[in-house]
């Protein structure tokens, strides 16, 4: 039988029925009023998982499923038949996902699990209904609805307990014939087994698991080489991988290290999660004659990962017990102990100096790039500088500007006082001609010129005192003018002193 693990289907529910219009004709029976049924309701598509398939083959050539649509409704109160739903049988762990979205709609993991994929439409209402106390003949109906369609893709992920991996040709068919009572295609040629093959283990006091055995993985299979990794979804449900080492390999570079290094790789390519899982190393082929000088340096090897090797012969059935006790131990109770060992002294010191190398350079890598923040960080206090130099030369304009503006205002000062006092001169010659008449105004004005001017003199002072105020103070001009009124009165009295 042909294995096919992915297929694209289109499926389409039934429509529902229509209603009827109808009427009641007798004989003798007037007016018999409205009696058209109801139409039918369509059939569903629905998937049910069925422990007896293994393989998706029947939809490879089959794509389009149709449910039957549900009768229409007649007359004398007769309601139209509902459709079957279609039943679509698949194997136990089948995908079901949208083809346009690729969204996951369901996961058929369970034997009998039943998902209805699309659903079948409603049938219409006949016209009897519609019939009220106003409205006693209705001559409509209803129209059933549509049923659902859409386009699935189904992917067959197989349910498998414990995986099988390794190169082609490794002995992964006759290790699952030897444990089970599977018999697939054994031969001396690489590529042997070209699709999955499951295998029931019974193992001790009635314990059963079920085993796959999927094909070969070489490098590059993430990159399309040789079968692919397509296959590697089939033991993504596994909860245990079992890494199956030819030990008496031939050909250009072929060596059970490098074997397990490029399974793990092609493992974690296709996914992280499948390579987390827990992993049993065997080496196989021990009945080989070179088979020993390889074990020991592939032993010692892996030892130093902290990783156990089980050595077995999958033909003459050496070492299988210890390795299915294992791989139990591991199903059964989730310890995994068994499956590591004890890493030497002197792995341990490596690994330790290569993680001291390793912070070492880290900080030289943090060093550096602090090195390079550095003239960035200069730059930008060099570009908030500026702003400050700016604003310190606009200041230092202002000042001398405001520099500038006080000689001139002191020059006006002293224009406007020079002219005060030419006016106060005026002024006293002119008081001088009027009191020349009289003598006794003349004694009176000379014995009082003396008082003035100690009475004068502290004006000068007070006056010269705020001249510097003037220049600093807002109140700089109202200054100006007490003092040019001060000047304005002493000249005229001094001027009548020296007269008299």
């Amino acid at each position: 039988m042909k294995f096919v693990d992915e297929v694209r289907i289109f499926v389409k529910a039934g429509d529902g029925g229509n209603g009827a219009v109808s009427f009641r004709r007798e004989k003798y029976i007037e007016r018999g009023g409205p009696n058209g049924g109801d139409g039918g309701n369509g059939g569903s598509v629905v998937f049910v998982a069925d422990p007896q398939l293994t393989t998706l083959l029947d939809y490879r050539y089959q794509q389009h499923h149709r449910a039957k649509n549900g009768e229409h409704g007649m007359g004398s109160d007769c309601n139209g038949r509902a459709a079957e739903d279609m039943v679509l049988k698949v194997p136990v762990g089948t995908l079901v996902k949208d083809a346009n979205t690729g969204e996951l709609l369901v996961d058929l993991s369970e034997t009998g699990q039943r998902w209805v994929a699309a659903k079948g439409g409603r049938g219409g209402l006949g016209n009897m209904n519609f019939a009220t106390s106003t409205r006693q003949t209705p001559r409509f109906a209803q129209d059933g609805t549509k049923g659902e369609e859409l386009t699935l893709r189904l992917e067959l992920k197989l349910l498998a307990d414990v995986g099988l991996l390794g190169f082609p040709n490794a002995g992964k068919s006759t290790f699952i014939s030897r444990v089970s009572r599977a018999r697939p295609k054994v031969a001396d040629y690489p590529f042997t087994t070209l699709i999955p093959n499951l295998g029931m283990v019974q193992y001790k006091d009635g314990l059963s698991f079920v085993m796959a055995d999927i094909p070969g993985i070489i490098e590059g299979a993430s990159e399309g080489v040789g079968l692919g990794h397509q296959f590697l979804r089939h033991v993504e449900r596994c909860k245990v991988l079992i890494h199956l080492i030819d030990m008496g390999a031939e050909g250009e570079g072929r060596a059970p290290l490098h074997d397990f290094d490029v399974l793990i790789a092609e493992l974690g390519k296709y996914s992280p999660e499948l390579a987390s899982k827990p992993q049993v190393v065997a080496a196989n082929k021990l009945d080989l004659p070179d088979a020993q000088a390889r074990l020991e340096g592939f032993t010692e090897a892996l030892r130093e990962r902290g990783i156990r090797v089980y050595p077995v012969s999958c033909a003459t059935g050496e070492g299988m017990q210890p390795l299915m006790d294992s791989v139990a131990e591991v199903l059964f109770t989730g310890r995994t102990e068994k499956l590591h060992v004890e890493i030497p002294a002197k792995a341990a010191r490596a690994g330790k100096a290569k993680a001291k190398a390793a912070e070492k350079k880290a900080p030289a890598r943090k060093a550096g790039a602090t090195a390079a923040t550095k003239p960035a960080t200069k730059k930008s206090a060099a570009v908030k500088t500026a702003p400050a130099r700016k604003v310190g030369a606009a200041a230092a304009k202002k000042k001398s500007a405001a520099a500038k503006k006080a000689p001139a205002r002191k020059v006006g000062a002293a224009a406007k006082t020079s002219t005060a006092r030419k006016a106060g001169t005026a002024a006293a010659k002119k008081a001088a001609t009027r009191k020349a008449g009289t003598g006794a105004a003349k004694k009176a004005a000379t014995k009082k010129a003396p008082a003035r001017k100690a009475g004068t003199a502290p004006v000068k002072k007070s006056a010269a005192k705020k001249a510097p105020a003037r220049k600093s103070g807002s109140s700089g001009k109202a200054a100006a003018k007490k003092a040019s009124a001060a000047t304005k009165r002493t000249p005229a009295r001094k001027s009548g002193g020296r007269r008299s």
